[in-house]
């Protein structure tokens, strides 16, 4: 059985986005899908002196209406500033001297392409963490891109041949069982363990980016929580 998710790229997301990509045989990210403000795209949270703080990548000002791997980051984004804010926060972490080379290599990736940027941080975390999963970008596909939404799925689970397709929990309103049955694909909503850990203060903060997990868990405890068994539910719409 070939598994299938896809998701829009992020920037140092979350581990339930590694959990995700753990999970299936083929990943695929999409880059020809419009890019939406106010998101995950070009930002996440990290732990600031006990609370949490936005690490935002800019972007150049253009069209609202262009795809994602149509942005460009800003000539204003300083990859040194962002550096030593994340040093600042986290270099009394117990797994400081591990992560922090790590995550300051994939800062320093020289590309403007705002896509291309964000996919390199993604390969660069599932290799670093032995996720073998195929990741795949959407434009590559030979496929009718005009479609949307739930056809859109479905086609690209026929295009690469997978017979199951897991999409996040939190979707479950999005598409219709009996459709992808009716195509002979499987759909599965993907709910992630809970991941927790100690952080610097008793009041453990979740869902930051993956450089928070990184920065208080060994590599292989990491390994271990994006393996975990996710809790699989099916919904009727």
């Amino acid at each position: 059985m070939k598994t299938l998710a896809i998701m829009q790229p992020y920037f140092l997301p979350y581990i339930g986005y590694f959990q995700l990509i753990s999970a299936v045989n083929c990943f695929v990210i999409y880059d020809n899908i419009q890019y939406t403000k106010k998101g995950w795209i070009n930002r996440n949270r990290i732990l600031v002196n006990g609370h949490t703080d936005w690490i935002t990548i800019p972007i150049e000002k253009s069209s609202d209406y262009l795809d994602i791997r149509e942005k460009k980051i800003s000539a204003t984004f300083s990859r040194e500033k962002l550096i030593r804010r994340i040093e600042s926060s986290y270099r009394k972490s117990p797994e400081f001297s591990n992560a922090f080379p790590f995550i300051k290599e994939i800062i320093l990736f020289e590309s403007t392409n705002l896509f291309d940027y964000i996919r390199h941080s993604i390969e660069k975390i599932c290799l670093f963490l032995n996720i073998k999963t195929d990741l795949i970008i959407s434009s590559e596909l030979d496929m009718n891109h005009q479609l949307r939404s739930q056809q859109k799925v479905i086609e690209i689970c026929k295009n690469i041949g997978a017979n199951k397709y897991i999409n996040p929990i939190g979707g479950t309103g999005l598409y219709n069982i009996n459709d992808f049955m009716n195509e002979g694909i499987e759909l599965i909503f993907f709910d992630a363990p809970k991941c927790h850990y100690k952080q610097f203060s008793q009041n453990f903060i979740p869902d930051l980016s993956i450089i928070d997990v990184l920065m208080f868990n060994e590599k292989n405890r990491v390994e271990e929580i994006i393996k975990e068994p996710y809790y699989a539910h099916q919904y009727q719409i």
